[in-house]
């Protein structure tokens, strides 16, 4: 489906993303016990079929850090707004993409 061009200036209505699909969400923190742990089960709130062993990690230069790749099942805007709110406002997490 393709949706008519829109005049200049004026506020996208359509979204980029088709759901629903695979999405990839970004989060970092400090390298802490239960940081993972913590991760999961958000993502585990906001679609019940997410796959933990899919989760990929990565250490920061210093090792300080811990970046996680969540990969969920994003349905709509709503969901991932409302996820990704409630993964900034986490005391662990310090940066969600």
């Amino acid at each position: 489906m393709t949706t008519p061009p829109q005049p200049p200036g004026s506020p996208r209505q359509d979204s980029l993303i088709d759901y629903p699909s695979q999405f990839p969400i970004k989060v970092m923190g400090h390298k802490v016990d239960g940081f993972v742990h913590a991760m999961t089960q958000i993502a585990e709130l906001f679609d019940p079929i997410f796959d933990a062993t899919k989760i990929e990690l990565r250490d920061s230069k210093h090792g300080n850090y811990l970046g996680i790749t969540l990969m969920i099942t994003a349905t709509s805007r709503e969901q991932l707004d409302e996820l990704y709110r409630t993964l900034s406002t986490h005391p662990m997490v310090k940066l969600a993409l």
